[in-house]
């Protein structure tokens, strides 16, 4: 008897086993995260399913959120519409525009106000001013809110201005936020300030999405200001920590733009409330600016195509002077890979900024594990040394500007919820460019010597991590 039940267990097993690798290759993923997750399953068969079951379904195909159906639900004359998307861009990214509108129906939006903020005080001292001004309402939309300082200091302010009537909505991610204490949400709820979780976790065997986080950081008030980037609600950003004063990059917009950052909260609103909003009071009449284009680009299961990974891409390539990147973790796909390799030996000065150490030894190692090719193409390589570079900014050739959430990663491209805005303006980018320079001061640079020689045991921890680069 217990020799049937012991085969009947087995059975059941490989056929789980077999069925599961069936789904696996049927999706037609990238060949290394298939062959990365056969691996997986076939070498460590129990623990492999159950990290499959739980990390490894690939759900974009079942539109975790469905944006199109809820853009529908918009009026026409309550979202700006583009313009002609050739009209008043440079040539060379004539093409990017119209790439991100057909990928992400990301509307181009013109003559806003621009404000580059580089670290954490300038970031909490502006996004807090925002908050204290506000008449109608506070959107609020972060994948870590630290149980913290800084943290605290904006949940009495939120609570102050819900108490004024002021309709506040927040949003958190439930595992990037999962220390927040009861006592925090529930003063909030007590408040009237209208708070839910991102996904919270949820134990259904098979169907678990807890591989897919909220990563987006947006803060929207009375319909007028805007605020995206790459910051967390931390003291980290403010006081340091063992890594270090973290560095990071954030936005702050004026303008029509802050209609695409209002349709994107809203739009996860609608996902966590299933309450569509669409009055107007939260799309009033924008003031018109500077003499500039922005885009509000969104990606993550809920969209056909890897949308910031392809733009990202395209701006590097349509490239003909210089393309500085920022990112805290440099673990590129293929595409990625290939397109500042190539815009490297095509001429253009690529340079690329990573920490000296950031928040995940694998991520260390695997981004250490892509360097060589990188530094052989000719790119330049900078280890940021003045705590931890968390910033995910790009600018190219004094013109665009991409600031956003979005790491230079596979999660990032794909299981991530994130939000980048691709700037179309020469001061924006001529500022971004000087803080990258001044960010050099505090770098050290990589040579291909040097890097090559070494240790041989370092290398080989290197080459391990980079097995496991399509699943971190």
């Amino acid at each position: 008897m217990q020799s049937i039940l012991t085969i009947t267990i087995i059975v059941l097993y490989v056929y789980t086993l077999v069925s599961t690798i069936s789904v696996l290759l049927l999706e037609n993923r990238n060949p290394a995260k298939s062959l990365a997750w056969v691996l997986v399953l076939l070498f460590l068969p129990l623990i492999g399913l159950g990290l499959y079951l739980v990390f490894g379904q690939n759900l974009r195909k079942q539109k975790i959120i469905e944006q199109k159906s809820f853009h529908a639900q918009f009026p026409p004359s309550i979202l700006i519409e583009s313009s002609n998307l050739r009209e008043g861009i440079s040539s060379n990214f004539q093409n990017l525009v119209e790439l991100l509108y057909k990928n992400s129906e990301a509307k181009l939006y013109m003559n806003n106000k621009i404000d580059i903020l580089h670290d954490g005080k300038s970031t909490f001292n502006a996004m807090f001013e925002a908050i204290r001004n506000a008449k109608n309402h506070i959107h609020i939309e972060f994948f870590i809110f630290g149980n913290d300082k800084i943290s605290n200091r904006l949940r009495v302010l939120l609570i102050r201005k819900a108490k004024q009537g002021v309709r506040v909505r927040m949003i958190y991610d439930y595992w990037g936020s999962f220390f927040l204490s009861r006592l925090y949400l529930r003063t909030l709820r007590e408040a009237g300030v209208y708070i839910r979780p991102f996904l919270p976790f949820r134990l259904r065997f098979g169907r678990s999405k807890i591989n897919y986080r909220n990563h987006r950081k947006l803060l929207i008030v009375d319909g007028n200001v805007g605020f995206t980037g790459g910051l967390n609600v931390a003291d980290r950003y403010i006081f340091g920590n063992s890594l270090g004063m973290w560095r990071d990059t954030f936005v702050r917009f004026e303008g029509a733009v802050v209609h695409g950052l209002q349709q994107l909260f809203l739009n996860d609103w609608y996902f966590v409330e299933r309450k569509i909003i669409t009055d107007r009071k939260y799309f009033p009449e924008p003031e018109k600016h500077n003499d500039n284009f922005v885009q509000i680009v969104s990606s993550g299961p809920d969209t056909d195509w890897e949308n910031i990974m392809q733009g990202v891409a395209a701006a590097i390539m349509a490239a003909k002077q210089y393309v500085f990147i920022h990112t805290p973790y440099f673990i590129p796909n293929d595409l990625i890979n290939s397109c500042v390799q190539l815009a490297s030996m095509s001429g253009v000065d690529i340079r690329l900024m990573i920490p000296t150490r950031s928040d995940s030894r694998l991520s260390d190692l695997c981004t250490s594990s892509y360097l060589g090719q990188v530094l052989e193409a000719g790119i330049r390589v900078y280890r940021y040394k003045k705590g931890f570079l968390h910033s995910k900014a790009i600018v190219i050739d004094d013109y665009i500007s991409v600031v956003g959430s979005a790491n230079l990663d596979e999660r990032s491209f794909n299981q991530n919820f994130e939000a980048n805005a691709f700037i179309y303006d020469t001061q924006t980018a001529l500022e971004l460019k000087k803080l990258f320079n001044r960010d050099i001061i505090n770098s050290e640079e990589i040579t291909l010597e040097t890097w090559n020689n070494r240790k041989r045991f370092l290398k080989l921890k290197e080459s391990f991590a980079r097995l496991f680069s399509p699943l971190v």
